[in-house]
């Protein structure tokens, strides 16, 4: 250890890897097994050049010739004094994990490119026999992964977790973990170059290890046939060796289940029973069953809540009943704090805030946020939308972003996929139309429909002119007659026209099926007051929020909406001095936490809304 802790050079790995370990598929419910924490602080260099990656002729360490070479920060000084040394971890500065550098570091601010880090750390393992995973919770945007001097993976995509299995490379003392992280904007990435919301970068969410037996539960869907609402439905998936024929047992006490079922050749084992005294899940019941699973020596929990949800024509059924969504955009910040939200406060304090609205609703905008929001959803009665960052102008003719798009549908599909608040899953916002773009997004919705087909599938579409007419609006979009919901973002009185101008359109939509508004709003700063025609003012916002509100209300499909936004974000497209400031203006609640005038417009729809329903 006395090597790593001298400090780490610009030297090649000498030695050869004796493999790569490949990123496996998730392991389910991390949130309730047992785990050790690498959160905390950890040494960071910033590597603008990539100078540790790349040689001065921009040629790569890490080569498809020499898999997992790497870079040379993964080396320790060498014991001869003379060698020159110019970086060294144990001398550079920390920062805090999870969390973004922006918020960490002033000069990190606007800083978009590479940093590395590094966390040293012992670890013994309960049981010999035991297998041990490295989990991470999302890292934005490339995280290329070594433990111990060798490289075990990389990942792609800002907003969802991966893991690697790293039983065979860890030590009792003085393991390090070392991560390139580059957050740095690229054509083909999702997203792409050009978005509305600050490119935090960093190891923003918790990093884990988690230890299990031999063989254990990695993976399973336990969710009510929205087809039949006395039959659950589901799988549990094996991990390990000889999981062929292996006897899982299911366990929900309150329901008076233990099962018991034999896994198949794959270690694959369905699950289908009847129960008719479920206690149905619904923003006004957030009921949560406990339930157990285990085989062998493994064994875990989870809180599922059982609930479907469908369509039937123009109508979005919940447990069998007509819902109204009363919703609110959110962006993954806290305002208080300040940069990437990550922890559970931070979901207590946006969701508290989209109760006192009077909510039931919430849309996760624009990628897939922290595991805590779809939990505390769970608990607090809260249905939600999320969302993969397919945004405005994707490579739509690229394999490798259709690649990369899919792969983080995947993930955040995996790991919330027995939430019951989560009732729909968006596959791109404000897309324009071709060929190309429709194809890729109706690719996204079979693989979303394969993957879970208890859910509804929608995207933020825009709206359009009917027959050339502006004062009617609908929508003229292919894709809409993919989307189990019709959604589309609109900002009249906005970008088009004045508040006033909502009285004079209406809205013809040919599809039957339910419609979302998934965006209206306007800019206000908290304070700045003015009369109803003075952009930037409260009252401004004011205004519009009460035309939009008689406007959308006409519409005789709309079953919910979701106005943006809920807090003021930051964003880098947003420079008005003394307005603006870096900051989107959008939200009902200031970037310090102060309430707005149109929050309580919108409030007191809502409070109508549910009294109506009551």
């Amino acid at each position: 250890m006395n090597k790593i802790k001298s400090g780490i050079i610009f030297l090649m790995l000498l030695l050869p890897l004796s493999r790569i370990i490949s990123q496996e598929s998730l392991l389910i419910n991390v949130y309730n097994r047992s785990v050790y924490s690498l959160d905390g602080e950890w040494k960071f260099i910033v590597d603008p050049y990539e100078n540790g990656y790349y040689n001065y002729r921009l040629e790569a360490f890490d080569t498809k010739e020499n898999p997992g070479k790497g870079a040379y920060f993964l080396n320790a000084k060498p014991e001869n004094k003379s060698e020159l040394v110019e970086y060294d971890f144990d001398k550079s500065e920390t920062i805090k994990v999870p969390g973004d550098w922006n918020s960490q570091y002033e000069k990190l601010f606007y800083y978009e490119g590479t940093i590395w880090y590094k966390k040293s750390f012992d670890y013994n393992k309960s049981n010999n026999e035991n297998r041990v995973f490295l989990y991470f919770e999302a890292v934005n945007y490339k995280a290329e992964v070594y433990l111990n001097g060798k490289k075990i993976g990389t990942h792609i995509g800002g907003f969802t977790p991966f893991n690697f299995e790293v039983t065979s490379l860890l030590k009792e003392k003085d393991n390090f973990l070392i991560l390139k992280v580059d957050n740095k904007r690229i054509k083909d990435g999702v997203p792409t170059v050009n978005t509305d919301w600050w490119n935090y970068g960093g190891i923003t969410r918790s990093v884990k290890l988690i230890e299990t037996s031999q063989n254990f539960i990695r993976d399973y869907r336990i969710q009510l046939n929205s087809k039949n609402n006395k039959e659950i439905l589901g799988y549990i998936q094996l991990d390990g060796q000889n999981i062929n024929e292996k006897k899982v047992k299911l366990s929900i006490p309150e329901l008076g289940i233990e099962n018991e079922i034999v896994t198949d050749n794959n270690g694959l084992a369905q699950i289908k029973f009847i129960s008719k005294k479920i206690n149905y899940w619904s923003p006004g019941n957030p009921y949560l069953y406990t339930l157990t699973l285990s085989s062998d020596k493994d064994k875990i929990t989870d809180q599922i809540g059982f609930r479907t949800i469908t369509t039937q024509g123009q109508n979005i059924l919940l447990n069998g009943e007509s819902v109204y969504l009363r919703g609110i955009c959110i962006h993954e910040e806290n305002p208080i704090r300040g940069g990437r939200a990550n922890s559970l406060e931070d979901a207590k304090l946006l969701l508290t805030w989209a109760k006192e609205l009077n909510c039931n609703f919430v849309r996760l905008a624009h990628y897939p946020h922290n595991e805590h929001m779809a939990r505390l959803a769970d608990k607090m009665g809260i249905m939600v939308w999320e969302e993969i960052p397919v945004y405005w102008t994707i490579s739509w003719e690229n394999q490798e972003t259709y690649n990369n798009a899919e792969n983080q549908l995947t993930e955040v599909i995996s790991r919330d996929k027995n939430r019951a608040s989560v009732i729909i899953w968006s596959m791109a916002n404000e897309t324009p139309t071709s060929e190309p773009r429709t194809a890729f997004l109706t690719n996204l919705a079979k693989k979303a429909r394969k993957l879970d087909p208890s859910r509804l599938i929608s995207a933020a579409l825009e709206q359009n002119n009917f027959e050339g007419n502006p004062a009617i609006q609908t929508l003229d979009d292919p894709f809409a007659e993919v989307v189990d919901v019709l959604s589309f973002n609109q900002y009249i009185g906005w970008y088009n026209g004045l508040p006033a101008k909502c009285g004079e359109i209406t809205w013809k939509i040919t599809q039957d099926k339910p419609v979302l508004i998934s965006e209206f709003g306007a800019g206000a700063k908290y304070g700045f007051h003015g009369d109803s025609l003075t952009r930037w003012t409260e009252e401004y916002q004011e205004y519009l929020y009460t035309e939009t509100l008689k406007m959308i209300n006409n519409i005789s499909q709309l079953r919910g909406f979701t106005p943006w936004i809920l807090v003021d974000f930051r964003s880098p497209r947003r420079h008005l001095p003394g307005i603006q400031d870096g900051w989107n203006r959008k939200g009902l609640i200031s970037d310090k936490g102060e309430k707005k005038k149109a929050f309580f417009i919108l409030k007191e729809f809502y409070d109508k809304k549910a009294a109506q329903k009551k």
